[in-house]
């Protein structure tokens, strides 16, 4: 397994992947993280041969690979009503402000709770493969 961390903008992510996803078939065992707005902090869904929902990285990598074929584990970074209803930023600028933004310190809580249990889907994903994943975590 290996570890990738892109070291291009956002919006070219599937350059930093292009040298090792040389295949359709290896893209099938490519598993991107990253944020999500339309989830809250605190939650994470994973899926497979998805759309970018609007996600320039992600739109990258499918442009750059040519597939949609590989799996997602998209963590939430909207804040959330009482209700669980997700409040986010309107607006281009306060969206790239929000994203860019540093989290407060009980949004770290948070996130360290979230990652453990991210830690473990990929465990998941990688030993058992995503379905069992994602009917675990999702």
């Amino acid at each position: 397994m290996e570890v990738i961390l892109p070291e291009t903008f956002m919006n070219k992510s599937g350059l930093s992947l292009k040298p090792v996803i040389t295949s359709k078939k290896k893209a099938q065992f490519l598993v991107v993280m990253y944020d999500d707005l339309d989830l809250a902090l605190g939650t994470f869904k994973i899926s497979f041969n998805r759309g970018s929902g609007g996600h320039r990285g992600v739109e990258s990598i499918v442009r750059t690979l040519k597939t949609k074929e590989f799996v997602r584990i998209r963590a939430g970074i909207s804040s959330a009503t009482p209700k669980g209803k997700v409040k986010k930023p309107i607006g281009e600028k306060k969206v790239v402000d929000f994203i860019i933004g540093d989290f407060k310190p009980k949004e770290l809580e948070v996130l360290k709770k979230v990652s453990k249990n991210i830690h473990e889907a990929l465990e998941m994903i990688v030993a058992e493969g995503y379905q069992k994943a994602m009917s675990v975590y999702n």
